[in-house]
């Protein structure tokens, strides 16, 4: 009854708070963690990028064309770079999208397809790579531009040659600076683990006050990440919202989900999910779950206190039998009233609208 009653009352805590406990010791896990590794686009940033720029490599392929045809490849696409992609085409009222056919999903590096019979990549560096396609140092200058302000970009290539390039850039959670100094105060170290290039990967982190970044990361780099952190005893909480963060969030101690701008499978795999995106209660969540796991070490050394106490005077022959089961039942009521103050925890002291100092290791 101590620790269950504590569970379930915290749980009811973070719903009123948008969070989706789906796992029923997921918050006890949380409590024990030291990291908490975050992606960036849709994480930090609102997930809602912008297209700042469009630009063709040589004169067989207009710009026009080039964004035409990386919106018809990426409207499958799940992640939030080629939703944006889509949306922004759609907006800019420039005709209607062509159809792509034989789409193929790659993952950590992009989207493939053909359009208008030609064979349509679009996606990170590392996909052109992996393709043989190489970036004449030309066009490595016109990226690098892009680049110094902070923009993600998309490379285009067309039947196996590099064509050109899309640049996205996206906004910083207005919250993110805050919480993140929130969640250091409560003990967590943040950590930033991006696919985006390492340019576009530190202006974000030295927004929001992140310190250790790691960038250009596939899904498989970010699950090297996470096990080489938890194999120093550093138990990870990763947080993010893509298909390519769904295999980290499974394998952290805790996964946390985008409830709202993320996909499907990421929510899935994540032992908890942030129904509407508001990640300024992402301390709020932290100190709950060191709040509740205090409240059930009480509830339990009360328990056994009262219960070993009442068994010394039942030998002795002072409790008899009736007043026992008073004094057991007892024991159950204050564990449950004690239990139930975690349903109007705050994490704010009311007065001041600091950190309580129980809270913060």
């Amino acid at each position: 009854l101590a620790t269950p009653t504590a569970i379930m009352a915290a749980i009811g805590n973070a719903t009123k708070h948008g969070f989706l406990v789906r796992e029923g010791d997921a918050l006890e896990r949380l409590a024990s963690v030291s990291k908490v590794a975050f992606d960036k686009t849709g994480t930090l940033t609102y997930g809602m990028p912008k297209v700042a720029g469009v630009h063709s490599f040589d004169n067989v392929y207009g710009i026009d064309q080039i964004y035409a045809w990386t919106a018809g490849v990426e409207q499958r696409s799940e992640h939030p770079l080629g939703k944006a992609v889509v949306t922004c085409f759609e907006n800019s009222h420039m005709g209607e999208i062509p159809k792509a056919y034989s789409f193929e999903m790659l993952p950590g590096q992009g989207v493939g397809g053909c359009v208008s019979g030609h064979l349509v990549l679009a996606g990170n560096e590392m996909l052109l790579t992996e393709k043989g396609i190489g970036i004449e140092e030309v066009h490595r200058s016109e990226a690098k531009r892009w680049l110094n302000q902070g923009c993600t970009l998309i490379y285009v290539a067309i039947d196996g040659k590099a064509a050109g390039l899309i640049a996205l850039s996206d906004t910083v959670r207005q919250e993110a600076p805050e919480m993140i100094q929130r969640l250091k105060k409560a003990g967590a170290a943040p950590v930033l683990l991006t696919g985006d290039h390492e340019n576009a990967a530190w202006q974000i982190g030295r927004a929001v006050g992140i310190q250790e970044i790691h960038a250009g990361c596939l899904p498989q780099d970010k699950l090297d990440w996470i096990d080489r952190y938890q194999k120093e005893k550093n138990p990870v909480c990763m947080i993010g919202d893509g298909i390519n963060d769904a295999p980290a969030l499974k394998r952290a101690c805790v996964g946390i989900a985008m409830g709202g701008v993320g996909s499907d499978i990421a929510v899935d795999a994540a032992d908890i999910a942030l129904v509407d995106d508001e990640i300024k209660e992402l301390p709020h969540l932290f100190l709950l779950s060191k709040k509740m796991m205090k409240t059930i070490k009480w509830n339990l050394t009360f328990s056994m206190a009262l219960n070993f106490a009442a068994i010394i005077l039942a030998i002795t022959g002072i409790l008899n039998p009736v007043v026992g089961a008073l004094v057991h039942n007892a024991g159950s009521v204050f564990v449950i009233i004690h239990s139930s103050l975690l349903l109007k925890w705050k994490m704010y002291k009311q007065d001041t609208g600091e950190l309580p100092e129980e809270s913060v290791r």
